[in-house]
């Protein structure tokens, strides 16, 4: 088995590669980062298990076919992931995402390899109060750049697998959270989780306390790319992630119990809106996948990990 992940050394990328040989067996990992973000502890104690070799260079200029030739599947996480700063870099997004997205795609095509590409559940904007990757037009509304983008990759990945015959699948991430060598923490349980450490007040978007919105346990990211490259589900459909639906109050109130004295501070930001809604997994249920994470103890752990930090 020869798996190719882009952006690999992120924060899905460096929990992914150390999971894949434990799922198969002397499997072949072929790693892509343009170190851009520096994240060198990611190559740090890789697992005994399996074969690896990391390959420094940029999946926009890159020679992609050479690199993906002979794999049983490519994952492409390489991408831009902050929505909030993307306003202020609306065309750095676009030139990393989206033509980054079309050339892998455009090489696996070539190829004749399967692609998973990774979304968001941020292309949602939906009145409703459930929505699942059945939904209309309607419910696609996305409110940041890093949004807009992802929804054009995924126009693009189902036009080429209808056209043009590529197998690959997209998956619409929740918002991440849990513990990994290249994790970051501009999103919002890992965010929390920081500065409630550090003592410093939870920066919280004034609209969105009581909203409820989508998260994904980092464990079950991992588990769902294993569980369809296992089963060979490259039938070009969008797929949701989620572990739970949560507001942010609920989020304080986790981390509220490891620290109790929290203090919150509203703040406005350009992805602010009004709507709540929960986001379901009905293709992936359908297809036999199950999540298995918590918030509770994903919030836990990254507390733990940091525990040993005091603030000053």
């Amino acid at each position: 088995m020869r798996i190719v992940v882009t952006g690999a050394l992120g924060h899905i990328g460096s929990r992914l590669i150390r999971a894949l040989p434990g799922f198969f067996a002397d499997a072949e990992i072929v790693m892509i980062d343009n170190m851009k973000t520096q994240r060198y502890a990611s190559l740090f104690d890789l697992p005994a298990e399996g074969h690896c070799q990391f390959i420094e260079d940029d999946v926009t200029s890159m020679d992609l076919e050479s690199a993906l030739s002979g794999a049983d599947a490519v994952v492409h996480l390489a991408a831009l992931t902050d929505a909030a700063a993307s306003f202020e870099h609306a065309d750095e997004v676009e030139q990393v995402n989206f033509v980054a997205t079309k050339r892998v795609a455009e090489a696996c095509l070539q190829v004749g390899v399967p692609m998973i590409h990774a979304s968001s559940t941020s292309v949602y904007g939906t009145q409703n109060d459930v929505v699942d990757e059945s939904c209309g037009e309607e419910d696609l509304n996305p409110q940041s750049p890093y949004a807009e983008t992802k929804l054009r990759e995924e126009a693009l990945i189902s036009e080429l697998c209808m056209s043009d015959g590529l197998h690959a699948l997209t998956f619409r991430f929740g918002t991440i959270f849990g513990t990994s060598p290249g994790m970051r923490f501009h999103t919002a349980v890992n965010k929390f989780c920081w500065q409630a450490v550090m003592g410093e007040p939870l920066t919280i978007w004034s609209t969105a306390y009581d909203q409820k919105r989508p998260y994904l346990d980092l464990a079950d990211a991992v588990r769902a790319i294993v569980f369809m490259v296992e089963n060979k589900l490259f039938d070009g459909s969008i797929y949701n992630v989620v572990t739970t639906n949560a507001t942010v109050r609920e989020v304080v109130e986790h981390i509220r119990r490891h620290i109790p004295n929290l203090h919150v501070d509203f703040v406005d930001s350009q992805i602010m809106n009004q709507l709540s809604y929960e986001v379901l997994n009905t293709r992936m249920v359908n297809a036999g996948f199950q999540t298995q994470g918590d918030i509770g103890s994903g919030i836990s752990n990254t507390i733990k990990l940091l525990s040993g930090v005091k603030a000053r």
